[in-house]
């Protein structure tokens, strides 16, 4: 490399701690003005410099968000890279980076939908950066995980065991919220190094936060940022972007679920509530089983929680995932079994499903396979805004919410809370995230529709406006 051409390669300390990191898999950030896209920047260019036919692929989710953070700009990758590309020592051509005198490339990619995904599928990722991998499902994700590979590949001795990498940066809320908040962020200490299995990819995990205050170049280059976040609106959304809190979610369809309120410590079920259960289908994707009680009055929960007459309680769950959106492929024989075995003791009065177990295709229908096997069920009322405004409606309540569920039902936990509007049709869910609890409950409400009570106007007494009109006469005579 010529030594006539330098580039402002620096990094500030967290930004540092990352790229020297000994982990593998590295989610950088949390909150708004981190520096996540520059240390994703910087890290490409010197890594590709010192690493002879390194791959690097940078993503984010929509192209034109792509190019305008990471090409264009006075801190992206043509400013940044001027000095090598006039001496001749680096091209960019479109959306790759050239390294002319070693061979490495920087590749800038997007993949907006699942399906986007499969263009990847022969490439070898030596180095993955993801840009807001909040913005991504967890199927685009695991999928492209699963191409970071690394063969042939001559490394110095201080980068050897730490390629390939992945290095993602991520602000809370989206689609991807959930996964990433379970996959990197609960229940580990932050910067902990952790060694995960197989099945998890096998990487060296590590979560590390930064805040605005860990980069000063944005206190110096827009000292109105802080004052930008701190005037978002909401208190979540000022929570999640300001100081990284990954327990809030902006922009959530069910804005009105709390914690606190809607899940219950177990309790036992009084025998004489009516009990039923719902079940959404799935085989590749999670299938989703739900037992439900009516409250048939008032009744206080152990932990002194008063639940109203008429609600619903969500007892008992059965969530059939291998891992986080991906299904256990049985069959329903086998689904049959596991519901009677689960129930077994419970009276259940009826059973809501899914339609399409109701389809046939040149043979029995999967009803009655399961039919065959004891377990009945009848159709779902399957229209999604009624049933999204009675979940919403039982969510909400009167003086107390009419829907809870136990505090062991840890997938409806899961999932709902962080689910999303549709982009194109805001007043609908977004059907690319895990929403397979959240369609069950749905079936489970439409079962049971419930109204607030309205409140009847007073009816004016009739002999008081004639009270009144004698008393306003008698001071007209005074």
């Amino acid at each position: 490399m010529s030594q006539s051409a330098p580039l402002n390669l620096s990094l500030h300390e967290r930004q540092g701690r990352a790229f020297t990191s000994k982990a593998t898999e590295i989610l950088y950030g949390g909150a708004a003005g981190g520096g996540k896209s520059h240390l994703m920047r910087v890290a490409s260019v010197i890594w590709c410099a010192e690493i002879p036919g390194l791959q690097v692929y940078l993503f984010r989710r929509i192209r034109e968000d792509l190019i305008k953070n990471h090409m264009e700009g006075a801190n992206g990758y043509r400013s940044l890279l001027a000095p090598w590309v006039q001496a001749g020592l680096v091209k960019i051509v479109e959306d790759e980076i050239r390294f002319l005198w070693n061979g490495s490339k920087i590749y800038l990619c997007h993949c907006k939908d699942e399906k986007d995904r499969f263009k990847y599928q022969g490439s070898e990722i030596h180095v993955l950066l993801m840009d807001e991998l909040t913005h991504f499902t967890e199927v685009i994700y695991r999928f492209l995980r699963n191409r970071v590979r690394m063969v042939g590949i001559d490394l110095k001795e201080e980068y050897k065991g730490i390629f390939p990498r992945i290095i993602s940066g991520a602000n809370p809320g989206g689609v991807g919220h959930q996964f990433v908040k379970t996959t990197f962020v609960d229940d580990v200490e932050p910067m902990e190094v952790r060694r995960m299995p197989p099945s998890e990819g096998g990487m060296l995990r590590q979560f590390i936060p930064a805040r605005l205050e860990d980069n000063p170049s944005m206190a110096r280059d827009d000292p109105d940022y802080e004052k930008r976040l701190e005037g978002l609106g909401s208190k979540a959304l000022v929570d999640a972007m300001r100081w990284g809190d990954w327990n809030v979610v902006e922009g959530a369809y069910f804005d009105c679920w709390n914690a606190q309120t809607h899940v219950l410590r177990p309790f036992e079920i009084p025998k004489d509530w009516l009990r039923f259960r719902s079940f959404d289908w799935g085989s590749a994707k999670p299938f989703s089983v739900g037992w439900w009680a009516i409250a048939n009055e008032q009744f206080r929960t152990p932990d002194g929680q008063i639940i109203p007459r008429g609600a619903m309680v969500r007892y008992r769950e059965w969530y059939g995932k291998k891992s986080p959106d991906v299904g256990l492929k049985l069959t329903v024989e086998q689904v049959a079994d596991g519901i009677k075995e689960r129930e077994a003791g419970d009276k259940i009065s009826y059973g809501v499903a899914d339609t399409s177990i109701f389809a046939e295709d040149g043979g029995p229908s999967q009803a009655e396979r399961f039919s065959a096997k004891k377990v009945f069920f009848k159709p779902a009322d399957k229209q999604r805004l009624a049933g999204w405004s009675q979940m919403r409606d039982r969510m909400i309540g009167e003086d107390q919410p009419m829907i809870y569920c136990f505090s062991t039902c840890v997938d409806s936990i899961r999932t709902i809370p962080a689910l999303q509007h549709d982009e194109n049709k805001p007043e609908d869910l977004d059907t690319s995230s895990e929403d397979h609890a959240a369609d069950e409950w749905r079936y489970a409400c439409m079962s049971r529709p419930w109204v607030r009570t309205i409140e009847k106007p007073k009816v004016k007494d009739a002999w008081a406006d004639v009270f009144e009109d004698e008393v306003e006469e008698s001071w007209k005579t005074v």
